[in-house]
């Protein structure tokens, strides 16, 4: 699986940084949708699920959080400890967040509103999505026995 972290550009001096992130020019998609997660137990796991369509993109703003990223290939994680970075989650990646800091904020800026029938909840359920063909249709005109 490819995990494409995508670097921001910081702009700072003597008073702090700021990192400004901005659709079709930082963030490779039109942002739709912003949400944040923060006050989580170091010892929870959020997330547990896929997205048919949706991409991504997340920042740990304020301290730490590993991600476990699965397309179906297996499994890799990634930790987000850096806020002039994030990483990006296209469609079809299964993905639970754990080890959050006490400290921990994460941003995830999405290119759709939120719709519930986008989601895949069933791990058993993603894999089977997951590693079916393209075009299902076209495999099963292949494999007619009348061709």
């Amino acid at each position: 699986m490819d995990i494409a972290r995508i670097p921001f550009q910081i702009h700072g001096d003597s008073r702090g940084m700021l990192v400004a992130l901005e659709g079709m020019r930082d963030v490779p998609f039109d942002i739709r949708r912003v949400y944040y997660i923060f006050a989580t137990c170091e010892s929870v796991r959020r997330g547990q699920h896929a997205h048919r369509t949706l991409t991504q993109l997340a920042v740990a703003v304020r301290g730490s959080v590993t991600f476990l990223l699965d397309d179906g290939s297996g499994p890799a994680e990634v930790t987000l400890d850096d806020p002039a970075s994030g990483v990006l989650i296209g469609p079809m990646v299964w993905r639970e967040l754990h080890h959050f800091s006490e400290d921990c904020v994460v941003m995830v800026l999405a290119d759709q509103l939120y719709d519930p029938s986008d989601y895949i909840a069933d791990y058993d359920q993603f894999l089977r999505e997951a590693r079916a063909p393209a075009y299902p249709e076209a495999v099963a005109v292949a494999a007619w026995p009348g061709r």
